[in-house]
């Protein structure tokens, strides 16, 4: 123990001045107070910054999460986009009963007489409504007044040629807007003008539908000149210059025509390996027997 508790007079200097130090400290940590009085406290302006910041970004999350509403035509209002839209089924049914017998919505106001939807319902969807062109350009609207003397049966001499017909002129078919008919007018250009009316089942977009009421009031007629073959004595080269038809299928031809030792009908085509059976119709254009 004696050994652990000698110490030299440079050592016990040392502790001295430690302990001192150590007294001091304690004196300054009891004696003195370090906490600071101001608090820093955001003002009522400052919260009410905060506050509106936070509503703001409140409100656009729930407008992200509600359901968006896109231009629509109220005529092709399916199920579910009738029971998105906050439609009962009754008043779903009411529009389907009404499109059964092929007739069309053309105003908000034909819409709510046909489907019975409450005045706060149509105040709501109403401005999402799109309508042909026809019935929204108010040069067409004088002319849909007479839209049911269109759809009257013409004659031949009647209609118009599909071949000279404007865009313009086009576009009075229900069905048929901007889109439609420049792409019915590029094709007529790229091919040199129509054929036939068959052709309008090549250009994108044009539904059957569509077609059937285009052909009610067009026909060709200035058709441009084609050349067209003997089915029963073309050779391979002449049928792959007819649209639809490669050589994989001109060598069917060829091989089916060898067994029948001819064609009878230009519909015997049908029976060929490979052949386009839904471009019978176009094919048939530049065939004759």
């Amino acid at each position: 123990m004696k050994s652990h508790l000698k110490f030299s007079k440079q050592k016990r200097s040392g502790i001295f001045l430690l302990v001192i130090l150590i007294v001091i400290a304690q004196c300054i940590y009891f004696f003195f107070d370090f906490s600071s009085d101001e608090i820093n406290t955001p003002s009522e302006a400052e919260f009410e910054i905060y506050r509106a910041e936070v509503d703001s970004l409140r409100k656009v999350a729930l407008e992200e999460k509600k359901p968006k509403i896109y231009p629509f035509n109220p005529n092709f209002i399916t199920d579910y986009k009738g029971y998105t839209l906050g439609m009962s089924n009754e008043e779903i049914d009411r529009l389907f009963r009404f499109r059964a017998k092929d007739q069309w919505i053309n105003s908000a106001k034909q819409f709510q007489e046909v489907t019975k939807v409450s005045d706060s319902l149509l105040f709501k969807i109403s401005p999402y409504f799109k309508f042909p062109e026809w019935l929204t350009n108010s040069k067409h609207k004088v002319y849909s007044s007479s839209y049911s003397n269109l759809n009257t049966p013409k004659t031949f001499a009647q209609k118009l040629d599909l071949n000279v017909a404007s865009a313009s002129q086009l576009q009075k078919v229900y069905g048929v807007g901007e889109k439609l008919s420049a792409n019915i007018i590029k094709y007529r250009e790229r091919q040199g003008g129509f054929v036939s009316e068959v052709e309008l089942t090549q250009i994108w977009g044009l539904s059957p539908e569509v077609i059937d009421r285009i052909k009610e009031q067009f026909a060709v007629k200035t058709p441009r000149e084609i050349k067209t073959f003997n089915l029963n004595t073309a050779t391979r080269d002449e049928l792959v210059t007819i649209p639809h038809i490669d050589y994989e299928i001109a060598n069917s031809i060829i091989e089916e025509r060898t067994l029948r030792e001819g064609f009878s009908r230009i519909e015997d085509l049908t029976k060929v390996e490979h052949f386009p059976v839904k471009k019978l119709q176009i094919i048939r254009l530049y065939l004759f027997l």
